[in-house]
């Protein structure tokens, strides 16, 4: 089983662009949350999932429960609390992409508590986003990455930063740098990686020299491997013995690119769990063939992802045909 651990939270987003008067559009609620995308992700893939986080008791949490279980995630991990659901209002370019805006002061997905030991059949542990940056529930997150991993649980983060939730950039960075030893898989988008290296912020394409420098860097300090995202440019992975392959993105006419980073996380772990590599020794004997089969159904599943409105990740039978 996988186990995907972070925050569950609802996206607002908009039913249609800004009119010409300024009026505003209706918001829409969505399901959503990185970790909770993921886990959806995995499971609408046929991939045995659990998911671990503290969810409310209010409407909106009913409902992400809901959309758990609908997708065939495994609720057993689920903590509960009376205090309301995180809200993101989404914003969205001409070009389908994305920004947010948080409401996370006092929300049930902060006061996360460590949990006792995952189970035995969990063999991989997938964490990121907010939680890993709103305290105190930062602080069992991080304590449940190491705990797992000391244990030998097959351990992967996508950071997916949200600088506005960010108060120190420099702590956070240099706390980022501190789960590397007890990482096999870090994937994250071009921009995240400018941001964690603290480079200048560059247009898409224009700082992929210092992306790659920063990855292998990383690298160096733990992890088995690290999946760059380019968005519509497609995936690079690098690995600690040096490897590196790239592969274009899949065409497709973008709604929006809601989710597209989660379900490009989750088709990583489930194609990695196909080639029996859920473990850090298992990557390190991957081919430059398995990785493009890898990366290649991980580009195929986000296409697919953001062909159509929210994050909708495709079911496995999608992606067969």
């Amino acid at each position: 089983m996988i186990v995907v651990a972070g925050e569950a939270l609802i996206d607002l987003v908009p039913s249609q662009p800004p009119s010409p008067d300024g009026s505003l559009p209706a918001l829409l609620p969505r399901r959503g949350g990185g970790p909770y995308n993921t886990a959806v992700a995995l499971g609408r893939l046929g991939s045995p999932v659990a998911f671990c986080s503290r969810v409310s008791t209010d409407a909106f949490g009913a409902s992400l429960l809901r959309g758990l279980r609908d997708g065939g995630v495994d609720t057993s991990l689920v903590q509960r609390g009376p205090e309301p659901t995180t809200l993101a209002v989404a914003d969205i370019g001409a070009d389908g992409s994305a920004g947010y805006g948080f409401y996370v002061e006092g929300t049930a997905d902060r006061l996360f508590t460590l949990p006792p030991a995952l189970p035995e059949a969990v063999r991989a542990l997938s964490l990121g986003t907010c939680s890993l940056v709103l305290e105190p529930g930062a602080g069992a997150y991080e304590a449940l990455l190491r705990r797992e991993a000391r244990r030998g649980v097959f351990t992967a983060l996508d950071p997916n930063i949200r600088p506005g939730l960010i108060a120190d950039p420099d702590a956070y960075r240099a706390r980022f740098r501190s789960w590397l030893p007890d990482l096999a898989l870090v994937k994250l988008s071009e921009e995240d990686a400018l941001w964690l290296a603290g480079a200048a912020p560059e247009p898409v394409g224009a700082g992929r020299a210092a992306v790659l420098a920063a990855a292998r860097e990383w690298l160096a300090a733990g992890p088995a491997a690290v999946v760059l995202t380019h968005g519509g440019d497609g995936l690079t992975v690098l690995t600690r013995g040096g490897g590196e392959l790239a592969v274009p993105g899949e065409r497709v006419t973008v709604v929006d690119t809601i989710g597209a980073g989660d379900t490009v996380n989750a088709a990583l772990l489930h194609r990695l769990d196909a080639h029996g590599a859920l473990s850090d020794a298992a990557v390190g004997g991957l081919t430059d063939g398995d990785w493009e089969d890898i990366l290649r159904f991980a580009a195929r599943a986000a296409a697919v992802t953001c062909s159509r409105a929210g994050a909708e990740p495709p079911f496995a039978a999608e992606l067969a045909a």
